[in-house]
């Protein structure tokens, strides 16, 4: 009894060394965020630098290039580019982020789960 549980231990643990680990793809992107809407310059600026924007846009980013692909890391969050807005509040701005630069990842083909005619 205490042999067919070491066994069982030992082929266990021997099993799951031997698994391979799961392989990404990377690609670096790098895009521009939507501007905000037509603010007070110092509203425009914060609102386009928040950390919820770039987190949004740079999700966004990585999902239009396909099923799969995920945020790895965000590089650089770019330079800060601020306009006049047109007509009325013409005293207003509207901000945006050129050149976010993001790193997405998506699992490797193949690298994960079992291979047709494998065991």
């Amino acid at each position: 009894m205490i042999l067919q549980k070491i066994g069982l231990v030992l082929t266990l643990l021997f099993s799951s060394s031997t698994a391979m680990a799961t392989e990404y793809v990377y690609r670096d992107l790098m895009a521009n965020t939507l501007p905000s809407l037509c603010m007070a310059e110092s509203a425009a600026q914060e609102n386009a630098q928040k950390p919820y924007t770039v987190d949004k846009y740079s999700k966004l980013f990585c999902q239009k290039q396909g099923y799969g692909w995920h945020v790895d890391q965000v590089k650089n969050t770019g330079k800060l580019i601020c306009t006049d807005c047109k007509g009325e509040s013409s005293s207003k701005k509207q901000c945006h982020l050129e050149d976010v630069t993001v790193t997405c990842k998506r699992i490797k083909p193949g690298s994960v789960g079992m291979l047709p005619g494998q065991s």
